[in-house]
């Protein structure tokens, strides 16, 4: 991937190590990225960068990440941003939950980051990363 193409990314999860290899990763691939710890901080987060794509975790303190997602696919935008769930939850009805919630996809921890940029690939073009999501 081009860094030329790549997007704002905004990583929720309560885990501090975790989120340090998530943006050693993705910023090496040329996203602008901002990171949360908690739900409310996500959407705060969220509504004050409107980023082009959103990795939450599901099981997060103050407001669970589905609750986030709910939240984002709720607000009134031009264009949605990729909302994508990295949790430890990995039961068929765990992944149906997620997808009910608004997330495009479900990712299981320790989830395989190559296939979560694929994704992230696949959804350029999508909304154009100069508009605001």
């Amino acid at each position: 991937m081009s860094t030329a193409k790549a997007g704002r990314l905004l990583i929720a999860d309560d885990d501090p190590n975790l989120l340090v290899v998530y943006v050693v990763f993705f910023e090496a691939y040329g996203y602008a990225i901002q990171t949360a710890t908690n739900g409310l901080d996500a959407l705060a987060a969220y509504r004050a960068w409107r980023p082009h794509i959103v990795m939450l975790d599901i099981e997060m303190p103050h407001m669970d990440g589905r609750a986030v997602a709910r939240e984002i696919r709720r607000i009134n935008i031009v264009c949605s941003p990729l909302l994508l769930a990295v949790t430890a939850l990995s039961t068929p009805i765990d992944r149906a939950e997620s997808l009910k919630a608004g997330f495009d996809d479900h990712f299981v921890k320790p989830a395989q980051l190559p296939a979560i940029l694929a994704v992230m690939a696949s959804h350029e073009g999508r909304c154009p990363l100069s508009a605001s999501c």
